[in-house]
């Protein structure tokens, strides 16, 4: 089909014009609730069906060669041209698939959330809109039609974190959102600049060829890869630029089951999966991101462990999750930091959705302190749950098994990995998940109830829309894991290369990961199913290291003292008060008065008198001849 890719995403991209001027800018009156719900869903799903139909003319080329399609040149700068190309390969592949399949259905569940929203039509635009960037993130061939995207999804974020914006903590929480990610997006130009300078192109899959036969020397591979993995950092929320996810929660839920589990936060892990190459000739750069990465899944696990808020308890494991996905790419294992994307996706889409459903059946209640017993009345919703729970865990089987133990493999083996403690910290990690998420599970809908007796009056499962979707992702989060991702990707990113002394360990260690799953389980069943003094007790033995963890490490306390309050106040008191009201605004004050004195001198002469103005003539006429006759 011609022009097939750019139908893929042109398509979210007509539901969001069309949503957006019949259902908000002309008065939201052209369509009706269910016209704007037909629009938003069917424009996803055939993007999707689209998305299939190129993946299996990828397959059917025998040797998966790349589908090019160039669409127009975007500018001519003397000898230099920038082109509108996209490209549809095996990684793309794998990604646009996610991106279409994943958000169609929540697009679907989104039609029963937000079904009595005032402005229906243009939540549903806002989507549209994400998916579109995100399209054009994927598909791109270049880096510079990937950075429009990146910076697309970064402005429809913005856009549906803040949907609710006349609350001021959904404002804020998208303006920090939007703000983090453009500290990262300096790395990431810097990176582009060094790259284009070099090679005269930005062209993804010329650069990595350029790495890969060792023809790239006229630049630092490590410092484009760090400047790249500065980007990759804010998109995908590891430390430092962590802080704008777990306060993205305060938008709709399946906004946060779009952009923080399938989608807008895994750009980072793609942007350095696409640039292998690169990142293969850079092991300085490579090292860091598997620091950063483990730092970050273990720091996030932790203040994970207790939190009460629903959706902060995933948050916070999303955050943990991506880390895992970095420690993988750190490694140099690409396609299984993949894998983990995609099983990820499964999962955490099924357990936002999931909140959503609790929080939809509660009314709005979010504090997992005030549910409990919710599994008598919301069955659906628990299944499916708790089989994402034991996904995200790891228990044999379902699909994050399957994908968190080859990352804990390859941290432990890789040549890359050489250190065994990214392994522990990642295993301790991996105890810790099992234990915060068996904690939520069982705190939600196990033990005696401890909802407000109005709110349990009132409680019921949702409707179909989102109770079928639920049961799709939990269906993909138990088989998931069998899909053969890193094999599929592996003529594109090849594993790395396992240290030959360690390799008898790779059973051993798959035993220890199900022990581990299977200890932090037990551990939460052994706190929170018994009397409440137990965990209590806990709590107060923890003393300090509880308070810690509960104020998040104070990073966000830290940032406002260091960067926001000196900003604000270099803002205000510099740049406001001194420079704009002082220098500008009393230059032109000064000026002002000036003219002002000088227009009332001359005023004087202004008496309306005529005999005044007669002599003034003539001293002029007399002043006139004697000037002339001095020269004579």
């Amino acid at each position: 089909m011609t022009h097939m890719l750019a139908l893929i995403a042109l398509l979210p991209l007509l539901g969001f014009l069309l949503n957006g001027i019949f259902a908000t800018a002309l008065g939201g009156h052209r369509f009706s609730n269910k016209t704007a719900a037909f629009v938003g869903c069917i424009m996803p799903l055939a993007a999707f069906a689209l998305t299939i139909q190129a993946f299996l003319m990828l397959r059917g080329s025998g040797e998966y060669t790349p589908i090019v399609e160039p669409l127009y040149r975007w500018a001519t700068i003397g000898d230099h041209t920038f082109d509108i190309t996209f490209y549809f390969d095996r990684l793309t592949a794998v990604m646009a698939l996610i991106v279409t399949g994943v958000g169609s259905v929540i697009h679907i569940y989104s039609t029963g959330y937000m079904h009595d929203d005032k402005s229906f039509g243009r939540f549903f635009a806002y989507l549209n809109l994400f998916l579109f960037f995100m399209l054009l993130l994927v598909l791109g061939r270049s880096m510079l039609v990937l950075f429009v995207g990146w910076e697309g999804v970064g402005l429809a974020s913005y856009l549906l974190i803040g949907f609710w914006f006349d609350d001021l903590t959904n404002a804020i929480a998208g303006r920090k959102a939007f703000i983090t990610n453009r500290i990262g997006d300096a790395g990431f130009l810097l990176g582009m600049f060094l790259l284009y300078r070099a090679f005269g192109t930005l062209d993804m899959d010329t650069i990595n060829s350029a790495f890969a036969a060792g023809s790239a020397t006229m630049v630092s591979a490590s410092l484009v890869g760090l400047f790249l993995f500065i980007g990759a950092t804010g998109k995908s929320a590891q430390i430092p630029l962590y802080v704008w996810l777990p306060d993205a929660m305060a938008g709709p839920t399946p906004v946060s089951a779009l952009i923080h589990a399938a989608t807008m936060v895994t750009a980072g892990v793609y942007l350095v999966a696409r640039m292998s190459g690169l990142y293969l000739q850079a092991p300085d750069a490579s090292q860091l991101m598997a620091v950063v990465g483990v730092l970050t899944a273990f720091i996030a696990a932790t203040i994970a462990l207790v939190q009460t808020d629903i959706k902060k308890v995933l948050a916070y494991s999303t955050v943990s999750q991506l880390g895992f996905m970095f420690v993988a790419l750190g490694v140099g294992a690409y396609g299984v930091a993949i894998f983990h994307v995609v099983t990820h996706a499964f999962f955490k889409a099924c357990l936002f959705l999931g909140a959503g459903s609790v929080i939809h059946a509660l009314g709005g209640e979010q504090d997992i302190r005030k549910m409990g017993g919710l599994r008598k009345h919301i069955p659906v919703t628990f299944w499916t749950f708790a089989i994402a729970t034991a996904a995200i865990v790891g228990i044999p089987g379902l699909a994050g098994f399957f994908s968190k133990d080859e990352i804990l493999w390859y941290a432990f083996a890789s040549e890359r990995g050489g250190a065994s403690w990214l392994w522990a910290m990642g295993a301790l990690t991996a105890f810790m998940t099992a234990f915060y998420m068996t904690r939520l599970l069982w705190l939600t809908f196990f033990g005696a109830s401890r909802m407000a007796p109005d709110v349990e009056h009132h409680v019921h499962e949702s409707p179909l829309s989102m109770t079928a979707v639920l049961g799709v992702l939990a269906l993909l989060s138990a088989v998931g894991g069998y899909i053969g991702i890193p094999h599929f990707l592996e003529p594109l990113m090849p594993l790395p290369p396992v240290v030959e002394a360690l390799e008898h360990y790779e059973h051993t260690l798959l035993y220890v990961s199900v022990a581990i799953a299977f200890s932090g389980v037990g551990l939460a069943l052994f706190m929170y199913n018994g009397p409440a003094s137990r965990a209590a007790g806990m709590a107060r033995a923890a003393g300090p290291v509880y308070g810690l963890l509960q104020g998040k490490y104070f990073v966000d306390e830290l940032y406002a003292a260091v960067i926001v309050k000196p900003l604000a106040w270099f803002s205000d008191v510099v740049l406001f008060k001194a420079g704009d009201r002082v220098v500008i605004d009393g230059s032109v004050n000064r000026l002002a008065g000036l003219t002002q004195w000088t227009s009332a001198l001359l005023g004087r002469a202004q008496s309306g008198s005529l005999q005044l103005y007669a002599l003034f003539v003539m001293v002029g006429i007399v002043g006139a001849l004697l000037w002339s006759w001095r020269h004579v």
